[in-house]
């Protein structure tokens, strides 16, 4: 029956929690998960994820909750999480994860939403926040932990740790298939929080219809196998990572690998060597910057022969992602490339064995795409969103284009309307937004889920995306822009954090930079610049001459229309507990716009710099004024 869920795209015919039966029926002993702790990775099987699953869904029945609950979940990558997760759909509840620093404000907005009546919080810290809610969300009633350090001797009513609910319910695990059976394909397993980009999150609710059928014509296009290994190390909160560590694990029996911390991620993939890798842009920007870094740092000899080898990898890719066929001198070029420089620096980044590296959640710069197709990283550009899933559209092998997001996935139509709006129709498309039909009627239009994005079909049928529809720009004088292009291009910088493009209606192109400030802290080490903090450092003019030749290269691969003419670096870095992210780290254009608009203005006016004053917010909700003087720059 699994195979044919997965040769046939069939994975709308089950459900979670009937997957995780079938897979400890079929696969017993073998690893299923496995946890860094203590410095050894635990290895947990099929039998032991299908128990302990079953406990815990066997002690929250004990406790009252049943089909219709939601259950929140908050804290980093863990088994628990995913025990409780199949735990509560299979007594027909509802999962909704919350990203770990979401503000205590945001929290108690969705818990005043859904009514929820238990959390399961990791450690100390996420249990204080849903403490101190306790007395406002009065709903609230039992609190789970799963690390007990520091809370050990804690006395608080309805505080439990996790193995207690699994005792509780260790005597009626027998009863947990008769309760998978009573589940059906359409009931509403997951609650995702969107990214909220034009401010709070809305919760999109999905069956296990929605989230198999998306894995199962994904494996169609993008083929997972039951050896697999994954290492699950991105907010479990994200669509992008239930995608992988729970739907698609769960369909193809591979296994989900966590990292022992959040520092140690790196590391923990170099051991593990996974076979499968998902990320979002900022994680393969970052990755192409530590190399680069790196790099600066290495000795004279192996820098040498970075800069002679890459460039022979990058002509090497762009003839095989051209079509044409690289010539004898060119080949032999690359083998000698790869056996020298490329493959230990694969090995390095923990992709030695990696078969489908993919990215998706934003766009990702055409300039990251080559580096990693030069190291031989055959990495692919998904598209999509949480109302569908998490997916609709990839790159097939063989046919990946820098500019494009691939071509849609079985079972998925795409179409464009006459506003240029991508719109999008398949099993995946979500049952609608929790306790909000208005957002959903404006979402959801005769069976056709409305993106907000702007985009077009190329001749090869690939999709291309421009930008969110209502992001995209033109100047006065009509050229028309993607700032998300643009601020893509500068974060391939590696001094470059975060970037906002500007121009609306505007006569050229500008930008405000937040630096990273260990990279550039580097830089300036390495030449002996001094300084104190972030906005000392941003202040520096040897900064502002580094950003500068950093721009004026991007400038000359862009039309001159669209070049970028004035910049100025922000003093603090653009934050997601300020609301200038999402926590996703997606811009809000509009709440930047507001918070600088006399930056933005002194951009265009004839001001060589600006005194500014902004405003930070800690996630104890704490906040301080940042004050100081903003340079406002030209690029020749």
């Amino acid at each position: 029956m699994q195979e044919d869920y997965q040769r046939n795209g069939k994975g709308h015919e089950t459900t979670l929690p009937r997957l995780l039966l079938d897979n400890a029926q079929r696969y017993g002993a073998k690893t299923a998960l496995r946890e860094k702790e203590w410095g050894v990775w635990q290895p947990y099987s099929w039998d032991e994820y299908l128990r302990k699953t079953a406990e815990f869904a066997a002690g929250m029945k004990k406790l009252g909750m049943g089909k219709g609950d939601v259950l929140v979940l908050i804290g980093d990558n863990r088994p628990e999480w995913l025990w409780a997760e199949l735990a509560v759909q299979s007594i027909g509840g509802m999962a909704l994860g919350l990203y770990q620093d979401a503000p205590v404000d945001e929290i108690e907005y969705i818990f005043s939403l859904t009514k929820c009546r238990m959390v399961v919080a990791e450690d100390q810290e996420q249990v204080d926040k849903m403490l101190s809610l306790k007395d406002r969300v009065s709903h609230l009633q039992y609190i789970v932990y799963h690390d007990a350090k520091g809370l050990s001797g804690s006395t608080e009513q309805g505080l439990h740790p996790f193995e207690r609910i699994c005792e509780q319910g260790r005597g009626d695990i027998e009863k947990f298939a008769s309760w998978v059976d009573q589940i059906q394909p359409d009931d509403t397993c997951l609650i995702a929080t969107t990214s909220g980009t034009t401010g709070r999150p809305k919760l999109a609710m999905l069956s296990h219809r929605n989230l198999l059928s998306m894995a199962a014509n994904l494996g169609r296009v993008d083929p997972k196998q039951d050896s697999d290994e994954f290492v699950s190390f991105l907010p479990l909160a994200w669509m992008g990572e239930q995608m992988m560590a729970v739907a698609s694990a769960m369909l193809f029996g591979f296994c989900v690998n966590f990292p022992e911390e959040p520092d140690t991620v790196q590391e923990n993939i170099r051991e593990i060597g996974p076979h499968l890798i998902f990320s979002p842009p900022r994680v393969w920007e970052n990755l192409a910057a530590r190399v680069r870094v790196k790099i600066m740092e290495t000795s004279p000899l192996k820098r040498f022969l970075y800069n002679l080898l890459l460039p022979m990898g990058m002509r090497y890719a762009d003839c095989l992602l051209a079509g044409t066929k690289p010539g004898v001198a060119l080949r032999l070029g690359r083998a000698v490339a790869d056996a020298g420089l490329f493959r230990p620096l694969r090995d390095r980044l923990g992709f030695s064995r990696i078969r489908s590296a993919t990215t998706g959640g934003a766009a990702l710069g055409p300039d990251t795409f080559r580096f990693f197709h030069a190291l031989g990283v055959n990495l692919k550009q998904i598209y999509g969103q949480t109302e569908i899933a998490g997916i609709s559209c990839i790159h097939a092998d063989g046919r990946i284009d820098f500019d494009s997001v691939g071509e849609p996935i079985p079972e998925t139509e795409i179409i464009i309307s006459e506003e240029g709006e991508i719109l999008s129709r398949s099993p995946a498309v979500f049952q609608g937004y929790y306790a909000n039909p208005e957002a959903t009627a404006e979402t959801i239009r005769d069976g056709w889920l409305l993106s907000g994005d702007a985009g077009f079909f190329k001749e090869n049928g690939q999709l291309v995306v421009i930008d969110r529809l209502k992001d995209v720009m033109h100047l006065a004088d009509g050229t028309r822009f993607s700032p998300q292009f643009m601020e893509n291009k500068l974060k391939f910088s590696p001094y470059v954090r975060e970037a906002v493009i500007l121009g609306r209606d505007r006569p050229h192109l500008a930008a405000i930079i937040s630096i990273d400030p260990e990279i550039v802290g580097r830089w300036a080490e390495s030449r002996l610049i001094t300084y104190t903090t972030y906005q000392d450092l941003a202040s520096k003019e040897q900064v502002y001459n580094l950003i500068r030749d950093e721009i004026a290269d991007i400038n000359s691969s862009l039309p001159e229309t669209t070049r970028i003419k004035r910049f100025a670096l922000l003093f603090k870095e653009l934050d997601a507990d300020d609301g200038e992210l999402t926590r996703t780290r997606k811009l809000r254009r509009k709440v930047v716009e507001e918070r600088y608009g006399n930056l933005i203005e002194s951009l265009y006016g004839p001001d060589a710099c600006i005194d500014l004053t902004a405003s930070i917010q800690y996630q104890d909700g704490r906040t301080r004024e940042v004050c100081g003087t903003i340079q406002i720059a030209s690029v020749q």
